[in-house]
């Protein structure tokens, strides 16, 4: 039986638990709020984020990150990635030596452009061998349901992508695993900038035609940032690629998404983040991986647009005819 924290109970937090336990894994969730905690302990629900979800009875839960990380073989992070940094400067020194170090964000840190297993190795003084991601077409609200997904589960070191394979797999969830954890940490971080620029067009009441150009042009661009930063192509043919990619961008539970289609429909920047319940990467790691994009003079003209939206006050509509003003060229240049 794996000993698993994870530390985050919000709503993705709170699902990859789930999975854990199912799969067989005695697993401790950690959060800062205490109704949370006692819901999951008391009642194994969490209605703050999973309404009429019953969780197994091999997840507990804990205000305690000491408690938690305590003795655990996998230690999984699912917090927001702009405040993974001071989150692991708080507890970073329990992680116990040997676990396996698994990231659920999907960001890109602003200021210092690393991605969250930069972050991880370098503030939490993990060994890059030790820390893995898992990334694919996972919304938590239909894994929540026990839906059938795939996903991708990334380590630098074979074996511990193996071993967190084996502890996530469940008669709904199905990992495949690689070594290629900068095209998987790439895809995940800018398939939401995408899909919230897809949500606009939705907002603007734009239709397939629109959307799928989006999404193929966003992978285009996803591709381009990826494999400048030495990922493998392949990867973005993949679940944590093309499948993330179209789940984000096509479905209403997601969150980016969400955001930009109150964007494309007038609301304001500020207003969009006061009806926004949970956390949109998108809106943060938007500047980061466009500043990333150009040290590596790699072309992404719609996550530039979207920065332009929500950061620079231009308009959804003025970024649609920005992006069809473009000179014409190559689809597929060289």
């Amino acid at each position: 039986m794996t000993r698993a924290a994870v530390m985050g109970s919000g709503s993705w937090g709170t699902v990859f638990a789930m999975v854990l336990a199912d799969a067989g894994g005695d697993v401790v969730v950690w959060g800062r709020d205490r109704d949370v905690a006692d819901d999951i302990n008391e009642r194994h629900r969490n209605e703050a984020f999973h309404p009429g979800i019953d969780l197994p009875r091999g997840m507990s839960a804990t205000t305690d990150a000491g408690a938690a990380l305590d003795g655990a073989e996998l230690v999984v992070l699912a917090v927001p990635s702009q405040v993974l940094r001071e989150n692991l400067a708080a507890w970073g020194g329990a992680i116990p030596t040997d676990a396996t170090v698994v990231s659920l964000m999907k960001g890109i840190e602003l200021g210092t452009m690393m991605r969250m297993s930069e972050v991880i190795a370098e503030a939490g003084q993990v060994e890059p061998s030790r820390v893995a991601i898992v990334s694919g077409p996972n919304l938590a609200r239909e894994i929540a349901q026990r839906q059938p997904t795939a996903t991708t589960v990334a380590c630098a070191d074979e074996h511990n992508a193996r071993r967190l394979q084996d502890a996530c797999t469940t008669d709904y969830f199905r990992p495949y695993w690689t070594t290629d954890v900068v095209g998987t940490e790439i895809g995940g971080a800018v398939k939401n900038v995408i899909a919230l620029a897809n949500g606009m067009a939705v907002g603007m009441g734009l239709g397939e035609n629109t959307q799928a150009s989006v999404i193929t042009r966003g992978l285009a661009e996803m591709a381009r940032l990826g494999v400048a930063l030495g990922a493998d192509p392949l990867t973005f043919q993949g679940l944590a690629g093309v499948g993330d990619l179209v789940a984000t961008c096509q479905s209403p539970l997601s969150r980016n998404r969400t955001f930009g289609e109150n964007l494309g429909r007038g609301l304001s920047v500020e207003e969009t983040i006061a009806v926004t319940k949970q956390t949109c990467e998108a809106y943060k790691s938007c500047e980061p991986i466009a500043e990333l994009a150009r040290s590596r003079g790699v072309e992404m003209p719609i996550t530039e647009q979207v920065v332009r939206v929500v950061h620079h006050g231009d308009s959804p509509r003025g970024m649609a005819a920005a992006f069809m003003s473009r000179d014409t060229k190559a689809e597929h240049p060289g």
